[in-house]
């Protein structure tokens, strides 16, 4: 489905912003491993729906006991499937394969779409080193994976943290399950996302589970851990998603109010994305429960590290698109291993409109121009980000943005909302 978007002179309304995604799919998978939970208000996104039927998969009892509130029964013991489809979720993916390696049982881990190009070596890797049978597809070890024999066992693991903070998560939920204790110690150059790092951690802790960070590359994890369940849990507004309408409203000089559960005492990666606009010019006011965005006048270039908030990749490089001066984003690599590589991808869809942008391995630098090429197919590449980014672009040039319903993967709401905030578009 092609979403033609028009230009927008003025946007308005309050909008009730959706579910965060990672801690949807975290409470779930978290709650899967024992203990009795109450998940409440959780995403009605596609991951988010993945993650619920993956923790039925291991053997959870999952049902609903009112409007959007979830109950979840740990698995235990309970037994598994022997195939287990995560459709396009990367994070259940790579949160579901330690798991699975607990039981010693042989089992079938497929994929769908963008998910089948994604690597997973690092962590099938540790794994190998953990006792386990496993292989993947490919150098990359995509999916399908199979896991033929082994039970996991602790230790002193190794894992290079510069490609994805899902590989951490996924042995930080696993290893307090192992009768042995383990040292997690984080390898590579640079560690990138380690705030959905400390997501894991928040939600775990609040399930009873007790991780030991020495320092940022050091984990002592205490085996033998009994999962105590999330007993109430509200899941917290997405920052990530929010930032597509702060966006709209920021590009055309409008005032919106964004309304939510937005508590700082849970830490959201794309939570950044706010001081990010403050460094633009952007004026905002926030409570516990909305924020309200100002439209500057002008919008400012910079050197922006997003180094821990990669999703915040395309829409920053829109907001650049109409912003005085050169934006350069810097220590985005691990955006290339996304649902599209975000750099290349990205790069080749706004040169069709005739931006100036550049490109190396681990940064983007956008040189802002005076005019844009209006109402240009743009192809999403089946990322739901790119798709969402490429419908602000449009309330300011006017474009048509190709396989729409992509957006579902992490805002299923997401047109409904933006036709609410009064921009004009039509679905084709």
């Amino acid at each position: 489905m092609i979403l033609t978007v028009k230009p927008s002179l003025f946007l308005k309304d309050k909008v009730a912003l959706p579910a965060s995604k990672s801690y949807s799919i975290r409470a779930f998978m978290i709650a899967a491993c024992g203990g009795q939970s109450i998940i409440i208000d959780p995403s009605d996104c596609d991951d988010a729906k993945v993650a619920m039927r993956t923790a039925k998969a291991l053997g959870a009892k999952v049902k609903c006991i009112e409007h959007n509130s979830w109950e979840v029964h740990g698995a235990s013991s309970a037994r598994m499937a022997q195939v287990i489809d995560v459709q396009e979720s990367g994070t259940v993916l790579r949160f579901i394969l330690p798991l699975l390696a607990l039981r010693g049982e042989k089992v079938k881990v497929t994929g769908q779409g963008t998910l089948l190009g994604r690597p997973n070596l690092f962590l099938t890797e540790a794994l190998r080193k953990m006792g386990v049978d496993i292989v993947g597809k490919g150098k990359n070890e995509s999916v399908p994976i199979n896991i033929n024999s082994g039970i996991l066992q602790g230790g002193k693991i190794r894992i290079d943290g510069g490609l994805s903070s899902q590989f951490i998560s996924a042995l930080l939920i696993t290893c307090p399950q192992l009768k042995e204790d383990t040292q997690l110690l984080l390898t590579g150059k640079s560690l990138v996302s380690t705030d959905y790092i400390m997501m894991t951690q928040q939600i775990l802790h609040k399930s009873g589970v007790d991780i030991q960070q020495k320092n940022a590359r050091k984990y002592l994890i205490t085996g033998n851990q009994k999962f105590k369940g999330l007993r109430k849990f509200t899941v917290p507004s997405d920052y990530g998603l929010a930032a597509f309408l702060m966006g709209a409203a920021v590009l055309n000089k409008s005032d919106v109010v964004l309304t939510g559960w937005l508590k700082d005492d849970l830490i959201q990666a794309d939570g950044h994305i706010l001081p990010l606009l403050e460094k633009m010019g952007v004026k905002f006011q926030k409570t516990s429960k909305s924020i309200k965005i100002k439209g500057p006048q002008v919008l400012k270039g910079g050197v922006f590290s997003l180094k821990d908030c990669p999703d915040l990749v395309p829409i920053m490089s829109i907001l650049a698109l109409f912003s005085k001066g050169k934006t350069k984003l810097t220590h985005i690599k691990h955006a290339r291993v996304k649902e599209s590589d975000r750099i290349s991808d990205l790069r080749e869809e706004l040169l069709k409109v005739g931006a100036k942008v550049e490109e190396t391995e681990d940064t983007l630098i956008i040189d802002p121009q005076e005019d844009y090429r209006k109402d240009c197919l743009l192809n999403p590449h089946h990322d739901h980000r790119l798709a969402m980014a490429f419908c602000v672009l449009g309330t300011k040039v006017g474009v048509c943005v190709k396989d729409i319903e992509c957006s579902a993967k992490s805002y299923p709401g997401f047109v409904k909302d933006f036709k609410a905030m009064g921009v004009n578009m039509m679905k084709k």
